[in-house]
């Protein structure tokens, strides 16, 4: 299920994420990879012990991320990654690869969900397209700044070479209350049908069988 988060960011939020970017610290986005995602990963990422700002980065992002409706109704989150801020300059991708099934330093998480949130307008850089393979083909995804696409972690994905400008991105993993991605699927379109119902019919005998139904498959489903 790939869906688009729509601002995430408003205006004033990415001016002040692109600023406290353009005073960070960058390094090779190959130390953050696993082995096998190494040999094609080419960007550089926000150096978390050298940029002292990095602390604001993250709640200015993942605070505005976790509170959107649209994230917490899809992506059910259990655990949420602090997020790795990547940076593509001409020349720069990441070649196809599967993400690290578990992920974390100390506290482990499995990553069911993978989350960029886009932070340059995409008429400010060429190419650099997040290229999700699905079972309907390759989806493209170049989302204006500030807003976000959610995916399964579990898909093959890749970012095209960027030939002019600047990509800038944060991107996030979560491990979903609901493991399996085809439950999430199910549990999502019945919360939109249960939310309109909810809104247009509140008193209506189907609004409260919908209602019982999503609350009880996923107390059936949940992990904790």
């Amino acid at each position: 299920m790939l869906i688009r988060i729509p601002a995430v960011l408003n205006g004033e939020q990415l001016e002040l994420a692109q600023a406290l970017l353009a005073r960070a610290h960058f390094v090779d986005g190959k130390l953050s990879a696993g082995t096998s995602a190494r040999r094609v990963k080419r960007n550089e990422e926000v150096d978390v012990e050298a940029s002292g700002e990095i602390e604001r980065l993250n709640q200015l992002v993942m605070g505005s991320l976790v509170q959107h409706p649209l994230y917490a109704a899809a992506a059910l989150p259990h655990h949420v990654a602090a997020p790795l801020f990547a940076r593509y300059t001409q020349g720069m991708e990441y070649g196809p690869h599967i993400d690290d099934p578990v992920m974390g330093k100390g506290a482990r998480y499995r990553s069911d969900i993978a989350v960029t949130v886009f932070l340059s307008p995409p008429e400010s850089y060429a190419g650099g397209e997040l290229v999700i393979t699905t079972s309907f083909g390759g989806q493209y995804v170049k989302f204006p700044a500030g807003d976000a696409v959610m995916y399964p972690a579990s898909s093959r994905h890749h970012v095209a070479k960027v030939t002019q400008g600047v990509r800038l991105v944060a991107v996030t993993w979560v491990q979903s209350l609901v493991r399996d991605a085809a439950k999430r699927e199910l549990l999502y379109e019945l919360h939109q049908a249960r939310e309109s119902l909810l809104q247009q019919h509140p008193d209506a005998d189907e609004t409260r069988r919908v209602d019982n139904a999503y609350v009880n498959l996923v107390r059936m489903w949940a992990e904790v």
